[in-house]
């Protein structure tokens, strides 16, 4: 899910989704949003272990596939 640019943001699906300087936070760069990564998948609900660390954060859901980003 990620483009030359960068990660792909959730809303406007753009490249453009950047992580913040608070661990599991990012912020879209195009549309403005911001997200948190949260551990339980808001599609079906499976946990995931997170890694915070913004090179090697995964973003979707084992299971499903799902993004793991929740809009705040």
């Amino acid at each position: 899910m990620s483009d030359e640019l960068g990660l792909v943001c959730p809303n406007c699906k753009e490249p453009w989704l950047r992580p913040t300087n608070l661990a599991a936070r990012y912020r879209c760069v195009y549309c403005l949003h911001r997200f948190e990564l949260c551990s339980l998948c808001p599609e079906c609900g499976e946990h995931s272990t997170m890694v915070r660390m913004s090179k090697t954060a995964v973003l979707s859901c084992n299971a499903c596939a799902a993004s793991m980003l929740r809009e705040i």
